[in-house]
């Protein structure tokens, strides 16, 4: 089988894509530099399952100064989850973003090639398209936040490669993806916690923003199906196959808990997307791309993980 580089590899996605590498029969070699983005022992939580496994090699390492011939050595495929995220943050912390996901990639784009991998997969966002990302792959972009101009900027970088060396490598755009282990800055994650607190939810602006949500099993499948049959040079949408609200996706959770949910409406945030809904054709026509897990089943699963985790 192969042998696969999943960066940031103890973060929601990449532990999760690690995992189900691993179970594939695949050697996976991991890497993080556990950033203060949130606290290091959920990550290390995130770490256990692929740190079990006698296939699995770890680097505790940043991309942005560590040789990188060493962790590359011998293998196939890359997956660049690794990234500095949120948008809110973006705004005040600029330069964190720009090493991260432009100065870190380049140095991982030129590793890479140097040492002859196969294929290369970006994990990027839907956030290059800005406000309103609902279509397919060729919408204009028009990112609406710091966070987003610097992953629109990393799928420039990873053209350019591709222009100049011929470089293997395949673009996806992610569509929020939820689940178990989602960073505990995002809105489920927060919205799960403050009701299980009985404390009181803050919703900015009126709710109605709707995301066609990916979980996080539906996420991973398209990565590795991009690994093995996407086209070089493509860009694919990976997201759900159904929008819902805040609104909506909070009563969905007030209902798995068992609880009456206490919501207090707060000013729209700067960059946040209004409405978000992912054609997929693309993908499916690629690599049989097809989400799964519908909203209101994937929101029970994050929501009993989350109680669980709290137990013990």
């Amino acid at each position: 089988m192969t042998r696969c580089l999943v960066t940031g590899v103890a973060g929601f996605v990449g532990s999760h894509l690690a995992e189900t590498l691993l179970a594939q029969g695949h050697d996976v070699v991991g890497v993080d530099c556990f950033t203060d983005y949130y606290p290091r022992p959920i990550k290390e939580a995130n770490l256990r399952g692929a740190l079990a496994h006698p296939r699995f090699v770890f680097h505790e390492a940043d991309l942005r100064t560590a040789p990188l011939e060493p962790i590359l050595e011998g293998v196939d495929w890359v997956v660049n989850e690794a990234a500095f995220a949120g948008l809110q943050r973006s705004w005040s912390d600029f330069d964190s973003y720009v090493t991260c996901n432009v100065q870190a990639l380049q140095r991982l784009l030129d590793g890479a090639r140097h040492a002859g991998v196969s294929r290369f997969v970006q994990a990027s966002t839907s956030s290059v398209y800005g406000l309103q990302a609902v279509g397919d792959e060729t919408q204009p972009t028009r990112p609406a936040s710091p966070y987003g101009v610097t992953k629109l900027a990393a799928e420039h970088l990873i053209l350019a490669h591709l222009d100049s060396y011929g470089f293997p490598a395949v673009i996806l755009r992610y569509f929020s993806i939820f689940g178990p282990r989602q960073r505990p800055d995002m809105g489920y994650h927060l919205f799960i916690e403050a009701m299980l607190d009985g404390r009181t939810i803050t919703v900015f602006g009126d709710g109605e923003q709707s995301r066609s949500n990916t979980y996080v099993d539906d996420a991973v499948a398209g990565t590795i199906a991009a690994l093995q049959q996407g086209a070089v040079g493509e860009v694919y949408n990976i997201g759900g196959g159904e929008p819902i609200t805040v609104n909506e996706a909070i009563v969905v959770l007030a209902e798995t808990l068992g609880v009456e949910p206490r919501v207090e409406r707060g000013e729209p945030r700067r960059g946040d997307q209004r409405h978000t809904m992912a054609d997929t054709s693309k993908a499916r026509a690629a690599f049989g791309y097809e989400p799964r897990v519908s909203p209101k089943e994937g929101l029970a699963r994050q929501a009993a993980w989350q109680r669980a985790a709290r137990l013990g």
